[in-house]
């Protein structure tokens, strides 16, 4: 059965996400260091996964940048690769090898999983990641962490689940301060 691995990328020290237009997201985004993994493992952990999930706005978001930007070390995976978008409201997808999952997530998820080994990526969004943690789904947390306080922004841990118990697997820090945690869900 392929494990569900959530992806959360630039993840502040006080447990926030980089919105866009904050002082965080300027700091993800604009300085050339933080732009773009320097970790291979990283990036051969997107290329062989099964699936990379996301919910609405997230597929837009990324679609959008992938496709225009096809430079960046996570376009050629991504654009190639197989995605599923979750959401009741869109009705066609226009990024290569995409599906959109409407139904109930569990299942969608649980069909997912079968026929094989591996892993599917979650990449977001916000409630796609809380949907998840609400039904207890999420096997494995990848946090890049930034050597940053953001004081403002969205939590993505913000009393959805109430309690969750997690064991470390791993934990690399990079030479730009980014440190990389790698936790499994505690069954």
């Amino acid at each position: 059965m392929r494990k569900l691995i959530a992806t959360v990328f630039n993840y502040s020290l006080d447990g926030l996400l980089a919105d866009e237009g904050t002082d965080f997201w300027k700091f993800c985004f604009d300085l050339p260091e933080n732009r773009e993994p320097d970790d291979p493992a990283q990036l051969d952990f997107l290329r062989s996964a099964y699936a990379h999930l996301m919910g609405r706005t997230a597929y837009e978001s990324i679609s959008q940048a992938m496709t225009a930007s096809t430079d960046h070390p996570f376009a050629d995976i991504l654009n190639s690769g197989r995605k599923v978008v979750f959401s009741r409201t869109l009705k066609k997808a226009g990024w290569a090898d995409t599906v959109i999952a409407a139904g109930d997530t569990a299942e969608e998820i649980d069909r997912l999983r079968l026929g094989g080994d591996g892993h599917i990526v979650v990449w977001g969004g916000v409630g796609l990641w809380r949907s998840l943690m609400r039904l207890d789904l999420i096997d494995e947390f990848q946090l890049s962490v930034f050597p940053y306080v953001a004081g403002e922004g969205t939590r993505l841990f913000d009393g959805d689940p109430g309690s969750y118990r997690l064991d470390l697997v791993s934990s690399t820090a990079s030479r730009n301060g980014i440190v990389d945690l790698r936790y499994r869900r505690h069954r």
